[in-house]
């Protein structure tokens, strides 16, 4: 079947004014050009629309039973037009994001509020859940977009790089130490060490800093969760390792950080989104506002 859009718009036009005349002056459309398009359209339908004579135009009772249903199409294309284009508008639609507990808790709020101050009309959905769950909820598509670390060797992603993250000594004080100087790993040794458990990606760049510096890695506890890390920290029961990006959550524990080298080990913080979907205008312009939120919080890290 080959009905067309113009088709079914002569048509109607036609119906309401009982006048091929007419319906041509409204559509701008020459009257041959507008018979012939309604004689296509019964030509696909292979029934008679309307009862044509020198006076009147009238519609068959096929005419109206198509009339009715091919105003229904109409209005519906119509509303999902409109529903496109404020999709394209940024003026509705949705943007659901995953990314670890810490990055969700001190790096994303400011960013999704911003967003949502920008495009009200978007709901927003945030899910605070590991990296292996972040990457199968991009995967799935039950995420449009993931923010964490990820394996630059996973390609079924498309990587946007918001900052490049350092780890750091994270401690009450140290009045030993020049302040935001440079701290070797080997300061660590016969330190306790409150770690993270081996399920976290940080713990392998943590064991990678002590073997590299050769000092012996013990932990005194380990824990699963970076706020746990600072808690007991905080509460006094030793030192961590930690992404730069933790400082903000340190900082509001009156505990301090030093960056660490010999080595200095750093990773990326990006944005994937799974590379053979196309990126939403909401993904879009979230983005953007992660980067230039990045460029700011990066030149304090």
């Amino acid at each position: 079947m080959k009905i067309t859009i113009r088709q079914i718009e002569c048509f109607l036009a036609v119906a309401e004014l009982g006048s091929f005349s007419r319906a041509g002056e409204r559509l701008n459309t020459a009257q041959p050009a507008l018979s012939q398009a309604i004689k296509d359209l019964e030509g696909e339908l292979s029934l008679r629309l309307f009862d044509r004579t020198t006076r009147r135009v009238e519609l068959t009772d096929a005419g109206r039973e198509f009339r009715d249903a091919a105003a229904d199409i109409l209005e519906q294309l119509g509303d999902a037009v409109r529903n496109v284009r404020e999709i394209a508008d940024k003026k509705r639609g949705r943007l659901r994001i995953a990314a670890p507990p810490l990055l969700a808790g001190i790096y994303l709020p400011a960013a999704i509020a911003e967003f949502r101050e920008r495009f009200p009309g978007i709901v927003v959905t945030l899910q605070d859940v590991g990296t292996e769950e972040i990457m199968e909820m991009v995967r799935s598509g039950g995420a449009d977009c993931g923010v964490g670390t990820f394996s630059a060797a996973v390609t079924e992603f498309e990587r946007t790089v918001l900052l490049r993250d350092k780890l750091v000594l994270v401690g009450r004080a140290f009045p030993d130490l020049p302040a935001r100087e440079p701290v070797s790993w080997r300061y660590l040794e016969g330190q306790p060490v409150i770690a993270l458990t081996r399920s976290s990606g940080i713990r392998l760049l943590v064991e990678i800093g002590f073997e590299t510096a050769g000092v012996a890695f013990q932990p005194a506890f380990e824990v699963s969760q970076i706020s746990t890390v600072l808690a007991m920290v905080e509460a006094g029961l030793g030192l961590a390792v930690l992404p730069s990006y933790a400082l903000e959550d340190a900082k509001a524990r009156d505990l301090v950080g030093l960056p660490l080298a010999e080595p200095t080990i750093s990773r990326e913080v990006v944005i994937i989104q799974h590379a053979d979907r196309s990126r939403s205008p909401a993904v879009r312009e979230f983005v953007a506002i992660m980067q230039a939120r990045s460029r700011r919080i990066g030149r304090n890290l």
